[in-house]
């Protein structure tokens, strides 16, 4: 394949997040906002498609990005079947799934829908997605319960997770395959994951209901008081499910999904603002602390990412409690853009071959 431009897409709630790239070199970068008077209209998250692919073809034209310089679009990956680490090229029981969702319905799922409709108008373009929150690398122990009905589940923030464990290998000139990691992604949601030889052997699942809680999440909570609540009559499933994802950690405690605003509130003086924030580091400690005896204390490296690395005090407990496993790097903020064109760009250059979604 020569090597022709990369067009990244990250279909978000209300934003889609667009980039170009020339070989490592990103020539693009747009976030395109979406007002909810604008998704009003539509019933579901599958009816946008056709609204999110003309905005995005209409701001390529704009900044002079011809469609025909592109060979490969990688959109950001939805909540499909539990699949392997890898880039995947969009097959048709891909886009079965990524219409008719597995896990449910999410932004993201349009990613490889507008890549492989973007890619059939270019001729000898190919549409992939990459490491999308529904990898599922578990050792079989991990996936194991107190409950048989109910296993753990592998949904994370995979792409960004794998990408920083990349660059941190690369940084000590190492093959992530020849490592054991742990990295936590600090963002509104919070994932933490042991990555054993280049493989996530165990991670809690972020999205709802476990693990350290976040600016958004409860993350793990007293089972017997959750079960209490469910039948008290005081809320329903709806309202349970969006305590626990959308409603829960910083929104519960402090009214507000900001990590920032949190950060300054503590940084003044607010002892609430700080109680919370140390808690949620903490959580993130003990996370990491549990996931070094899953890796049986052979630890090469614990890495800090996502936006909330950003803030020194909450990095700095973190580190309090867990540098005497591993030495601590912190790689602040995250770039998905750049993580899913590099993931084309192997592709391209013939570094990885794409997996068959089946």
């Amino acid at each position: 394949m020569s090597e022709k431009r990369i067009l990244a897409i990250n279909p978000g709630s209300t934003s889609t997040k667009i980039a170009v790239y020339e070989g490592t070199k990103n020539v693009f970068l747009k976030t395109l906002r979406h007002s909810t008077e604008e998704l009003q209209p539509f019933s579901n998250i599958a009816s946008q498609f056709q609204f999110r692919k003309e905005i995005i073809l209409a701001e390529l034209q704009q900044a002079g990005i011809e469609i025909e310089s592109l060979g490969v679009i990688v959109g950001r990956g939805g909540l499909v079947k539990p699949i392997p680490s890898g880039v995947y090229e969009v097959n048709e029981a891909l886009v079965n799934d990524l219409i008719h969702p597995v896990l449910g319905e999410h932004a993201s799922n349009l990613g490889g829908l507008i890549a492989l409709d973007i890619a059939k108008t270019i001729a000898g373009a190919r549409a992939f997605i990459a490491d999308p929150v529904v990898v599922d690398e578990l050792q079989d122990v991990a996936r194991i319960s107190g409950q048989p009905e109910l296993p753990r589940l592998s949904i994370f923030h995979a792409l960004n997770q794998k990408a920083i464990a990349r660059t941190h290998a690369r940084s000590l000139n190492r093959k992530y395959e020849d490592l054991n990691l742990i990295v936590a992604h600090l963002g509104g949601g919070i994932s933490v994951g042991a990555h054993r030889e280049g493989k996530v052997v165990d991670v809690n699942n972020a999205l709802d209901g476990e693990g350290p809680f976040s600016p958004e999440r409860s993350g793990t909570l007293p089972a017997g008081m959750l079960a209490k609540l469910c039948f008290s009559g005081k809320a329903t499933l709806d309202e349970v499910k969006k305590m626990i994802t959308g409603k829960g950690g910083l929104v519960a405690h402090l009214g507000t999904n900001s990590a920032y605003d949190v950060e300054l509130a503590a940084k003044s003086g607010d002892a609430k603002a700080l109680l919370i924030q140390n808690a949620m580091a903490y959580q993130v400690g003990k996370e990491i602390g549990s996931l070094a005896a899953v890796l049986k204390g052979k630890v090469d490296g614990i890495l800090l990412t996502g936006g909330i690395a950003h803030n020194p005090d909450l990095v700095n407990y973190i580190k309090e409690m867990v540098s005497f496993i591993a030495p601590v790097t912190v790689y602040p903020g995250e770039d998905e853009m750049e993580a899913l064109a590099m993931n084309g760009l192997m592709v391209m250059r013939g570094e990885t071959t794409p997996l068959i979604y089946q």
